[in-house]
């Protein structure tokens, strides 16, 4: 056989090198183009945070935010002192849990903060008024209640007021309006305006959180809080005039507290053992002022975050699973009876969703 020139197999073997290697290239980006996922645009917006809606009561505007299904489990969110009712939104890292527990959060706006006017003249009776106002345009009989630190005495006022509206009492880290007052109480209304306009200044400090609180490893949550702050002291122009929330905080130093008596729903207090905003031992009076008795629910790791911290146990009481608990076992988020709940914690699981690890 004659030999093939040296120059001649040297082309030939480049040709096909080149030849295979075309070919591997384009075999390597139709796999590259298989892999890639089918294009696709969503047919409906992606929330943006809770949106507002606004109603008519007693001559006056009410503002108000519902967030969920029309058709799910109705749940009152009353935010702490100085929040508007966009604050449900601080609660949205759990929104999957939230939305696959069937839950709708809707929250009714106070006397002057955010969207809504300021009038001296308002106390909690007509904060009562305008959540039942809201509650009859949406044509809602009954829903959970939640409140939230400041958002106690609000709470207590509607259970006293409209009892039959309520299917369950949940106070997180809430303020109770029964027994001695706060210090602040016996101050003049220039002492009062003077702090508390120190204070919400700049709501970065208003709603500042410990070094070591959990808050800090939601992403965007101390940065969401900051602004329900800026909504509440600057959205109409207020230029951060504390006048609403002296206003608020003298509502607060009001005795006695509203009977409870009436009430029928169940009730859940949820403490944080280093809680030193609303310490443990103000948080019992609760059970005083209730008429049977609440299951009462402590955890030594939070403070006046609990309500946050714990809230995936709030939402599974509110959804009717009182009975469960939901702690991280391995790398998975369980939700167990009681029981087997803390022989999971005993053997090295933790409270709540894994997100918290």
């Amino acid at each position: 056989m004659k030999k093939a020139p040296t120059a001649a197999v040297a082309t030939a073997l480049s040709v096909a090198a080149l030849a295979g290697g075309i070919g591997f290239t384009a075999g390597s980006s139709q796999a590259q183009a298989d892999r890639k996922p089918k294009p696709a645009v969503q047919n409906e917006f992606d929330p943006l945070g809770p949106a507002m809606h606004e109603t008519k009561n007693a001559g006056r505007t009410v503002h108000y935010s519902d967030t969920g299904e029309k058709n799910a489990t109705p749940v009152l969110f009353m935010g702490g002192t100085g929040t508007t009712a966009r604050a449900s939104g601080m609660t949205e890292f759990l929104r999957t849990t939230r939305q696959k527990l069937n839950l709708r959060l809707i929250s009714v706006e106070r006397n002057g903060f955010g969207d809504t006017e300021y009038d001296a003249k308002l106390g909690f009776d007509d904060y009562t008024s305008d959540v039942r106002a809201v509650l009859d345009k949406l044509h809602l009989r009954k829903a959970a209640v939640v409140a939230i630190s400041g958002g106690g005495p609000y709470a207590a006022h509607f259970a006293a007021d409209a009892p039959g509206r309520i299917s369950s009492l949940h106070l997180a880290a809430a303020l109770p309006p029964y027994g001695a007052k706060a210090d602040y109480c016996g101050k003049s209304d220039a002492e009062l305006t003077k702090y508390f306009g120190e204070q919400i200044r700049d709501p970065r400090e208003w709603w500042g959180f410990p070094e070591d609180s959990p808050m800090h490893d939601i992403p965007g949550f101390t940065d969401r809080a900051e602004e329900d702050g800026g909504r509440s002291y600057y959205l109409r122009g207020q230029k951060g005039d504390p006048a609403a929330q002296v206003h608020e905080q003298k509502l607060y130093c009001e005795r006695p507290g509203p009977d409870l008596s009436k009430l029928e729903a169940p009730a859940y207090v949820y403490t944080g053992a280093k809680d030193t905003t609303v310490p443990p031992a103000t948080q019992a009076r609760w059970k005083k002022a209730l008429p049977s008795e609440p299951t009462v629910r402590t955890y030594d790791d939070s403070g006046h975050d609990v309500q946050y911290r714990h809230w995936d146990q709030i939402l599974l009481d509110m959804a009717g699973y009182a009975d469960r608990t939901a702690v991280c076992t391995g790398r998975k988020t369980r939700v167990l009876p009681h029981e087997k709940a803390e022989r999971a914690v005993r053997k090295g699981a933790t409270l709540g969703s894994c997100a918290w690890r």
